[in-house]
Parts: structure tokens; C-alpha cells; sequence
């Protein structure tokens, strides 16, 4: 603990953030943007009996209900993507586990925890992430953001990394350190870590009501509620501990609304709710992918030869040979799941070996952190006992990080004064495209390397002339006939903008 303590502290003193900050700037321009994330929240969550505050939100905003989680589709990449604006082949985080060989070459690294993401920005001269974020863009301006959480310090910190212009409140960090006892002073004593995690859930929304949304308050602020998803991940989806970690976070979203609205602030904010992914059942029955390549003598433990981290594999050197077996060894498996690999040139969406997509398909094409290959579970539409479709091969009990469309689809709901009321899209949306979008309304330049876009069908404004206004979906397929291997990928595509809907690996008969 005291060294991830001396971490956090070597980080905030490259800060240039005091607390200083927060009152010597003049009170901001209406309107404010207020964005709010539920960790693993399933549209089918949403209903009168669950969720009763979300669901009188979602249906008086306005609501995008083909929106997409970033694949990989957990937590701590959709936070960079949402960050960023763009996907992990811009914003440089690659996955929960990273694998930076500067740092550590025999193991990834945990992005929960700041201080490997602290390692992570020394070791790469402040390129943790290798996007601009939000953060910086609003210190640009002369304007500031704060992120409330209940989750972890790596999730909260990747919202703003560079705590620019604002800062990061979460019960076991708080950047930068000069601002700790304020706000313990204003928001009250920090509850432990324990299940369940209601007393985190206040304190985090006592710390955004009582901080972060007060008049003459950031410009941004953003809060992250770490449930559903803690206590699906040990408990399944739809048991009742889970349900009742659902009604938990939706009280407290209901305690933040009624705050604005008894504080004559609502129409000052726009509000945009969104989650990082949704969540899938695990069923188990696929192979563990770790132990095959053991078995098989394609990888050993201890050696920079092959290195996995989560489902990303990193072959030294790149070696070709190395690389086609290992694939082949995992299009052979009868449960085998979907497999990318490099394209062999580049925009190519085909990978370098048969049966398999490239990087550049799912938006995972980093010039430098990409590894070699890219795997993930099978699943299928199968219900749990609770009667929640979606079953994944994976281990465990659910969870999230795949390709199925019910990791992916996840809901967009907005309102506030730029926002269309009592209003349902079904053009395709995706996490990348929230920070261009409070760009827009907040009258800043979009950076041109983003690769989201503004969500003008969600908005009272009229669109640019430029602007589809249909998409289209589309499939890519790729086989390889040694192992009757499959692969299709599912997309729906809007003018330049690809989302990615799912993926799905079978084997076919000849």
C-alpha cells in the first residue's frame, strides 16, 4: 500500500492542478455536462421494476439504442475510448491487462491499479495513453473536469490520466493529494471496501453532488458507479444480490437528478448515461487458452517467447512460424472463438493467416502495442436460470470482454437543452463518440484524429447537410479449410463510421 501511495504521489506532483484551480476560474457557461457510467448495465436492466429513475429518464431523453462498448469490451479500455473519443488503436490501451515489455516482459499489467499505470506513463515518457483525452482539451480551454468513482483507481484515473484542469475522486485515491482533506472535510469519512457496495456508491454521489455539481462547479463531470458489474462478476446476472446492486446504483443516479432539479440546475445540464460494456452468463466448456498453449509446448511460463495477457498474444520477435501454429492450434479447438491477427498489408480486413480478421476490423491496429494475435470465448443465445439470453464459453460465472452482442450493445440515453425529448434512434452510436459529441455542445474543436463522431440524431440542432441518415450492416466472413474454421463479423456502418456489433467463430461443413 505505501508504495502504490509513493506512485500516486510521484504522479499528482507532475500535476500542475492545486486547488487553487477550482476557485480562481469564472463561474462557467450553461450548459454543463454531466456524464454518468453504470459498470456492466444491460439494457434489459432498465425497466420500471429495476431501475425506475433510469427508466423515467430514458423515456422523457432521448435514446440511442444501437449503441456499442469498444472491443474489447471491458472496463478500463472503454474508459480511454470514451476518454479519447478514439478506439484502442489510437487511445494506446489495449486491455484490462496490458503488456508494456519496458515495464515487465514475463507478465501484463493490471490498469485497475494506478500504480501500474503510473509505471506505465514513466516508462513511456507520459504516453500512457497515446491520445489526447477530454481532460486535457477542457485545461486547453480554460476549463475543467472532475470524475467521481466507486470502482477502481486505474478506471478512474483513466477518465482524466493527466488530471488536467480538474481532478479524480475515488474512496482509495484521490488526486491530486492536496485536494484529499477538502474532501473529506465537505463529503464526510470514506466508507471501507466492502459487499455490498452501497456505502461507496453514496459517498462517491455525496462527493459529484456536494464537489462537483455545485454552482460555478467544472464545466465536465463525470461518475462512475462500479455496479452492477462487481457483484454480477461473483453472483451471475439476475440473482438477487445483483439485482439488488442494480436498485442500489439507480437510487443513487435518482438522489443526483433531484439534487439538480431541487438546486434550479436541471436545465443547465446535459446529461449522457452510458456503460463501458454489458455482461454475458459463463457457461464454461471453451478451452483455456493459456493452458492449451502449455499443453501443446507452443508457450511456457517465466519466458518473454509468448506472452498472454487476457486474450491478447505476444510473440517475441514476431515470429511468423510461431505465430501460424499457434493460430492453427486454436482454430482446431471444437469450441474455437473468434481469432484476429495483423493484416498483411495495411486497411486490409483480412488477417495475415486464413480464417482469421485483421486488427484493423475490430479497431485494435496499434502500430506499437498490438499483439500478435487476438482471441476471445465462443458464445450463444442460450438463457441463464434467471432467463437472461446470452451464454459465453468462458469460466466462471459471468462477465464480460468478448464479442457477443451482449457484451457490445449497451444503451446511450441524453437530455437536457440540446438534447430531443421522449426520442428513440436506432443509427448506430458507439463510447468513442460522447467526448466529440460534449465538444460540440461545449463550442470546442473536435481534434481531427478522433474517431468518434458527434451524435447530432440525438440533438434538437440540425444536422450538417454531410450527415447520413441511414446506416448500413454488413458482414465480413474468413475461413480456413485445413480446420473448416469460420469466422463472420457483424458491423453496421454509418458514412466513415464502423461499429462492430459481434463476432462469432464456427465450423462449417464443406
Amino acid at each position: 500500500m505505501k508504495k502504490t501511495c509513493h506512485y500516486i504521489a510521484v504522479f499528482a506532483a507532475v500535476c500542475t492542478l492545486s486547488l487553487c484551480v477550482f476557485n480562481s476560474q469564472s463561474q462557467p457557461k450553461a450548459p454543463r455536462t454531466l456524464l454518468i457510467f453504470f459498470d456492466g448495465l444491460r439494457p434489459d436492466y432498465i425497466t420500471p421494476q429495476t431501475m425506475p429513475n433510469l427508466y423515467a429518464f430514458r423515456q422523457q431523453g432521448a435514446y440511442g439504442r444501437q449503441h456499442h462498448s469498444v472491443f474489447p469490451t471491458v472496463t478500463r479500455v472503454n474508459a480511454s475510448a470514451y476518454a479519447t473519443g478514439s478506439y484502442p488503436a489510437k487511445s494506446g490501451l489495449m486491455g484490462n491487462t496490458v503488456y508494456f515489455p519496458e515495464v515487465d516482459k514475463l507478465k501484463g499489467l493490471n490498469t485497475a491499479e494506478a500504480a501500474d499505470l503510473v509505471r506505465i506513463e514513466k516508462a513511456t515518457d507520459g504516453r500512457l495513453l497515446t491520445a489526447v483525452s477530454l481532460g486535457e482539451l477542457l485545461q486547453k480551454a480554460g476549463q475543467k473536469m472532475m470524475v467521481f468513482s466507486s470502482g477502481s483507481t486505474g478506471q478512474a484515473m483513466l477518465q482524466n490520466h493527466k488530471i488536467s484542469g480538474g481532478a479524480v475522486v475515488n474512496p482509495d485515491m484521490i488526486l491530486p493529494e492536496s485536494f484529499k482533506d477538502e474532501v473529506i472535510k465537505t463529503v464526510g469519512p470514506i466508507p471501507p471496501k466492502v459487499k455490498p457496495g452501497t456505502a461507496r456508491h453514496q459517498w462517491v454521489a455525496d462527493a459529484l453532488i456536494k464537489l462537483g455539481l455545485r454552482p460555478g462547479g467544472p464545466m465536465v463531470n463525470a461518475i462512475w458507479f462500479s455496479d452492477p458489474d462487481d457483484t454480477a462478476h461473483e453472483d451471475g446476472i439476475g440473482a438477487e444480490t445483483s439485482m439488488a446492486s442494480i436498485k442500489v446504483v439507480d437510487a443513487q443516479f435518482g438522489r443526483i437528478i433531484d439534487y439538480l432539479k431541487s438546486s434550479g440546475q436541471y436545465k443547465q445540464f446535459n446529461i449522457i448515461i452510458s456503460a463501458d460494456h454489458g455482461f454475458i452468463s459463463h457457461s464454461g466448456g471453451g478451452q483455456n487458452v493459456r493452458s492449451l498453449l502449455i499443453n501443446k509446448g507452443l508457450m511456457k511460463d517465466s519466458t518473454d517467447d509468448v506472452v498472454m495477457v487476457e486474450g491478447a498474444i505476444y510473440v517475441k520477435n514476431h515470429d511468423p512460424e510461431v505465430i501460424k501454429k499457434i493460430v492453427a492450434t486454436l482454430q482446431e479447438q471444437p469450441n474455437a472463438g473468434p481469432v484476429f491477427t495483423r493484416s498483411a498489408h495495411p486497411g486490409d480486413l483480412k488477417g495475415w493467416i486464413d480464417g482469421t480478421l485483421s486488427f484493423e476490423a475490430i479497431h485494435w491496429n496499434n502500430p506499437t502495442r498490438s499483439g500478435d494475435i487476438l482471441t476471445t470465448a465462443n458464445w450463444n443465445d442460450n438463457k441463464n436460470k434467471f432467463g437472461y439470453a446470452g451464454m459465453s464459453q468462458s469460466g466462471g460465472v459471468a462477465g464480460h470482454g468478448g464479442i457477443s452482442p451482449y457484451e457490445v450493445h449497451i444503451a446511450l440515453i441524453a437530455s437536457g437543452p440540446a438534447f430531443k425529448k421522449n426520442f428513440v434512434s436506432d443509427l448506430p452510436t458507439s463510447n468513442i463518440d460522447i467526448v466529440p459529441t460534449i465538444l460540440h455542445l461545449e463550442h470546442l474543436p473536435i481534434p481531427q484524429q478522433m474517431d468518434g463522431r458527434v451524435v447530432y440524431e440525438l440533438l434538437k440542432e440540425k444536422a450538417p447537410p454531410s450527415f447520413p441518415a441511414k446506416a448500413h450492416v454488413d458482414s465480413l466472413i474468413t475461413r480456413n479449410a485445413a480446420s473448416d474454421y469460420q469466422l463472420l463479423l457483424h458491423r453496421t456502418i454509418l458514412g466513415d463510421h464502423v461499429y462492430i456489433d459481434f463476432g462469432k467463430a464456427s465450423h462449417y461443413i464443406k
